[in-house]
């Protein structure tokens, strides 16, 4: 391979039947559905920052796009297309056959092609920026829609991938796991590294949900954007909450501050009215994920989460912050 050109046409170049103009143009052209309108949402990630130097480039190219199918899914959006930007300290066939295969592996499953993008050399580092665009039809599911005694619903479980990216910040940091930290890694790792967009759940929740986040830097904090977008407030019941099973066993407190405060979990969290639990319940069954009711929306603005006498918890975990 002897340059950028060459890395795209063998890495980042497949046949787009659906777009008019993909990859090899100035701009790609696609077409959306009539009556929908277009979504679109963008992640950057850096190393060191985002992903540590060891993960494996087949799992990072699937959170790369991941991360942005999630977002998708928080609006119900169906996925149309996407772009990626990378910047590359070195060019490494090894790697960029793993990555673009982890990363199609996922665009194909979604039906979201890769439409164009940029390459560059970048020099701190891999830098990866993708923009995923979709179709939605309104009512939009906006974090601004939920309702007063709404349900608050929470997708998958919780925890692990907070458990994994703790543990891994220690293995940065030189220190040592001892057998059942090592083993625990192993388990919840993937949970970090590859998570799974909840893409048809959110399209399922068309007309069904009032507001929708995806939990990218904590339950509570994602939430609390719902909260403050509505004006309202929400209870949460910390037995109602769906843990992890590979962390069930640890200490409660650290297991409650992974579940509250953890993020990377990317599973979606909505409201949505008493009269259709059974249309969501019966909604999660058909796709196989897991949804549990975890709390109500209130009028009172304020978060608060009780214990299993309904006692309210205290000194609660914040949430991930860049710049905290």
């Amino acid at each position: 391979m002897s340059g950028e050109f060459d890395l795209i046409r063998q890495y980042f170049t497949r046949k787009t039947p659906a777009v008019s103009v993909g990859v090899g143009d100035d701009c790609a052209v696609f077409n959306v559905p009539a009556g929908t309108q277009l979504a679109t949402s963008t992640d950057l990630l850096l190393e060191g920052r985002h992903f540590f130097s060891d993960v494996s480039p087949y799992a990072l190219g699937h959170k790369a796009l991941a991360v942005n199918l999630s977002d998708l899914a928080a609006m119900g959006a169906k996925p149309a297309g996407c772009l990626l930007g990378i910047g590359l300290p070195e060019l490494d066939n090894k790697w960029l056959e793993a990555f673009s295969a982890g990363f199609y592996d996922l665009a194909n499953k979604h039906a979201c092609p890769l439409i164009g993008g940029d390459t560059t050399r970048s020099e701190q580092g891999i830098v990866i920026s993708v923009t995923v665009f979709g179709s939605v039809t309104p009512p939009l599911l906006t974090r601004s829609s939920a309702k007063e005694n709404d349900d608050i619903w929470v997708s998958g479980n919780l925890g692990a991938a907070d458990v994994a990216l703790s543990l891994l910040m220690r293995l940065n940091r030189g220190q040592v796991l001892d057998k059942a930290e090592t083993a625990l890694l192993e388990k919840t790792r993937s949970c970090l590294e590859t998570p799974i967009p909840r893409v048809e759940l959110g399209m399922s929740l068309h007309n069904l949900a009032h507001a929708v986040i995806d939990i990218s830097d904590g339950l509570l904090q994602d939430l609390g954007h719902i909260l403050k977008a509505s004006a309202k407030g929400a209870v949460l019941y910390a037995s109602q909450l769906p843990v992890n099973p590979f962390i069930a066993g640890l200490d409660q407190e650290a297991v409650l501050k992974a579940v509250l405060g953890g993020g990377d979990v990317y599973e979606l969290c909505f409201t949505a009215p008493p009269a259709v639990r059974d249309r969501i319940l019966q909604k999660g069954s058909e796709l196989g994920i897991p949804v549990s009711r975890v709390g109500s929306i209130t009028a009172e603005t304020g978060l608060k989460v009780l214990n299993e006498d309904l006692i309210e918890i205290h000194n609660l975990p914040y949430g991930f912050d860049h710049f905290r």
